[in-house]
């Protein structure tokens, strides 16, 4: 099912994909992009990379549980025609060899994943892989980093805190979306955010200028347990193991109990949570590693933003290794 939110209807995301273009100036002539067809604010992907001059972009699909392969091309191709880009494009269904050699620059979007040895043997020795995200985020299941490695295969993150991009200034909005969709008025609330990672000012100047009080810790031994929480807000960087143990579990419970635990990103053993009865929401678990809430939960503008960035950033490198100056290195973050 595709997002019908008026925010997104076809001639506000060009006009706002046109804006994102022009301030990161993103240049891709001559080049070519394989990265994903996808549905709502994820649809602009293509639509940008056309925008910015690339001569050809493979757009891979797939049915989901968001639309038929048939309902994502007519979603895009109302995009690209509005554009002027239409013949720009060429939607597939498959990786394929013969594809992904031609292509200069490969975002590691949804459908994209993941970028394993086989696909990176595919490349061409030039091609850049963009993460479209912050590289301290990686994920190792998304690249074959040792693949990339030994073919020089460069894999670049984006500066998402350039002011050309600015997405982390929707970190704090997404925080009050996330507890206001369980109940928590925010205004006047009072919120506990776990946070051990880069995200933490932001989300706590979101929650902040909504109207919450706010206590910022990085290890849940170290919140004051004479106050008492609406919410405990959980932010932390992902790893191999939960970001929250039977331990944190016996405290929250100890001290806050019927406290509200958001899982924003990190991942929380909740069976652990539930035998203490501690209420975790969203109420859909994420898949590991990935945030509870994703930047299209409040519109369009953070994914553009995104994914126009993650693609500057590609380009930067692309053009780097080809000897070509570029003084627009501040996009770019490199594993």
């Amino acid at each position: 099912m595709s997002d019908s939110r008026p925010g997104l209807n076809p001639q506000r995301l060009i006009r706002l994909i046109q804006q994102a273009v022009d301030r990161c100036d993103l240049q891709l002539d001559n080049l070519t992009v394989l990265t994903e067809a996808a549905t709502g604010a994820y649809a602009v992907t293509p639509i940008v990379a056309a925008i910015a001059g690339a001569k050809k972009v493979f757009a891979l699909t797939r049915t989901t549980r968001y639309g038929t392969i048939e309902a994502v091309k007519a979603q895009i191709l109302e995009l690209a025609e509005l554009a002027g880009v239409s013949e720009r494009l060429e939607f597939i269904t498959e990786k394929t060899e013969d594809i992904v050699a031609q292509a200069d620059i490969i975002t590691n979007s949804g459908h994209i994943r993941p970028i394993d040895p086989k696909m990176i043997g595919w490349m061409k020795p030039t091609a850049v892989i963009g993460l479209m995200y912050e590289a301290w985020e990686f994920r190792p299941e998304d690249v074959d980093i040792i693949a990339c490695q030994h073919r020089g295969i460069k894999v670049v993150g984006v500066n998402e805190r350039h002011p050309s991009v600015d997405v982390f200034s929707f970190l704090g909005i997404m925080a009050v979306k996330l507890l206001l969709d369980q109940g928590i008025a925010v205004y006047t609330s009072n919120i506990l955010l776990l946070c051990d990672n880069p995200f933490s000012s932001f989300i706590e100047r979101g929650l902040v200028n909504a109207g919450a009080n706010v206590d910022t810790i990085d290890n849940i031994a170290a919140a004051p347990t004479d106050k008492t929480y609406d919410a405990i807000l959980v932010a932390m960087q992902p790893r191999p193991d939960p970001v929250l143990t039977a331990r944190d579990a016996s405290i929250i419970a100890k001290y806050w109990p019927g406290t509200l635990v958001a899982q924003y990103w990190g991942d929380i053993d909740r069976a652990t949570f539930a035998s203490y009865q501690i209420l975790v929401c969203p109420e859909v678990e994420p898949k590991l590693g990935h945030m509870a809430i994703l930047p299209s939960a409040v519109g369009p503008e953070p994914i553009i933003r995104l994914q126009t960035g993650g693609l500057k950033a590609a380009e930067v490198i692309y053009r780097q290794s080809l000897q070509d100056s570029n003084s627009a290195m501040a996009f770019v973050q490199l594993l």
